[in-house]
């Protein structure tokens, strides 16, 4: 578990299994008590309702008075006699002898604790004591019950009594008090859950407490987007402030290490511009050369020739000194700043525009694209495709074609051209976009790396895609363009 929550709830549930496995081991031994009690006291009244009948039978022994009727005083008093006479040693269990037409005939109970002896019935235990006799005079046998009154507990037994009397039957009863550990056992348990509970609630309060400080910290760091880490204030919490102030260090060490990477990326830029330059120098003198000494040449050739030799030097001469023009401003493109101004733009408009503007040079173009609306720069997206139209159209024989489509890929847009010429060669992958590299004679190299340029000016970028073996030509531009 990584859940700070769960660990805490765990915490408490451990203690709260050990509170519910002690209560229910004291209630359970409490309980074993109480039935050992019981059943002991089961077993008294049974023997104490056998000594009734034992001192009956003895007292009955030689019986010479009437056997049925109402039972008079005497008899009454004998009968209690004999019941006190059979529990005098049995502590703790009243008794006497009931008929089924009389009631109650006879009741002692010679060792009550409070008092001493007594010979009153309780009223509120008559009734029990009815049905259990009547229950043992009809089966003729002994019978025994218990019953649950409030705090203690009465075990009852009745058995019948043969004899000159009719329906007599003896019975006993013990009450079980409940123990005395009981109300001790129940303060003790309440303790022991309150304190769990004052777990359980401390643990939430302290849950709630770092939930609430660690969403403050989550909604500061998610306000403050992918800059610079907020400067977070302090919880009231000891070892939350700690993880805030290294937070807090950390952010500031990572500002000053966003400046200084800033500060480099910004002297790498400018030595790769100048590298880049350098270059573009080398490259530039290369490629002047060429046609200055054309244009020597052709200049030696008028000076000697004739009027049409030298018509025809001036004219080599100006093919020359346009190519010269076309490739400074080609230079000047590659090296003046751009600063992209983007708007909302209808994308097939402009893409139809830029290849009505390209047809009409032997291959056909062919459009393949969805209705978008995109937010760039208008000018450069279109010097960009211009430059990657006039690439295809040079490449694509005259019966070829090119495609030029466009789609939107989750937050990417993609827009990609696609000749059907021989496609670059492998020599030339890796340094396609460098500035003069090409892969014609008179060509010079400025196209794609100008192309290049225009895509990052725009933070997108501008790839070779990989085509097959004369499969043509496909550059793919990509732009960040979320759904709007």
């Amino acid at each position: 578990m990584t859940s700070l929550r769960a660990r805490l709830f765990v915490v408490w549930l451990l203690p709260l299994a050990a509170a519910v496995a002690v209560g229910v081991l004291m209630l359970h031994l409490y309980r074993q008590s109480a039935t050992a009690r019981v059943a002991r006291a089961e077993a008294a009244v049974a023997q104490g309702c056998e000594r009734i009948a034992d001192r009956y039978a003895f007292y009955a022994t030689g019986w010479a008075g009437p056997t049925s009727g109402s039972a008079d005083a005497a008899l009454r008093r004998d009968l209690t006699a004999v019941t006190a006479l059979a529990l005098a040693t049995s502590r703790g269990i009243e008794g006497g002898i009931w008929q089924q037409s009389a009631g109650s005939l006879a009741y002692a109970y010679p060792n009550h604790p409070g008092s001493g002896a007594t010979t009153e019935l309780p009223d509120a235990e008559r009734p029990r004591i009815a049905a259990l006799n009547a229950e043992a005079a009809e089966a003729r046998r002994p019978a025994a019950a218990t019953f649950a009154a409030g705090s203690e507990t009465l075990v009852l037994a009745a058995c019948p009594l043969p004899g000159p009397l009719a329906d007599l039957t003896a019975w006993s009863l013990m009450r079980v008090i409940e123990a005395t550990g009981l109300e001790a056992l129940r303060l003790g348990m309440g303790v022991l859950f309150a304190l769990v509970l004052g777990v359980a609630l401390s643990l939430a309060l302290l849950v709630f407490g770092m939930s609430r400080n660690v969403g403050r910290i989550e909604a500061a760091l998610a306000a403050a987007g992918a800059g610079d880490l907020p400067l977070l204030p302090p919880t009231g919490d000891r070892e939350l402030d700690r993880i805030v102030a290294a937070l807090n260090t950390a952010g500031a060490r990572l500002h000053e290490a966003r400046l200084r990477a800033a500060d480099l990326a910004t002297r790498v830029a400018q030595a790769e511009r100048l590298a880049a330059l350098g270059r573009v120098a080398a490259g530039m003198a290369h490629e002047v050369r060429n046609p200055i000494a054309a244009m020597r040449i052709r200049a030696e050739n008028a000076l000697a020739g004739d009027p049409a030799r030298r018509g025809a030097a001036l004219e080599a001469i100006l093919t020359q000194i346009a190519r010269l023009d076309r490739m400074i401003g080609e230079v000047l493109a590659m090296t003046q700043p751009r600063q992209p101004v983007p708007e909302m733009l209808d994308l097939a408009a402009v893409l139809a525009e830029a290849a009505a503007d390209h047809r009409g040079g032997g291959a056909a173009i062919t459009l393949a694209v969805p209705p978008l609306r995109v937010r760039l720069d208008p000018a450069l997206l279109r010097r960009t495709l211009d430059a990657l139209l006039d690439n295809a159209g040079r490449h694509a024989p005259p019966d070829g074609r090119i495609t030029l489509a466009a789609e939107r890929r989750g937050a990417t847009l993609r827009i990609s051209v696609a000749d059907s010429g021989p496609g670059v060669a492998p020599a030339l992958r890796d340094t396609l976009f460098e500035p003069f590299v090409t892969g014609r004679a008179e060509g010079t190299g400025l196209g794609l790396a100008i192309a290049r340029e225009l895509a990052e000016a725009q933070g997108g970028r501008l790839a070779l895609a990989d085509s097959g073996p004369g499969a043509g030509a496909v550059f793919v531009l990509e732009f960040p363009c979320p759904p709007s």
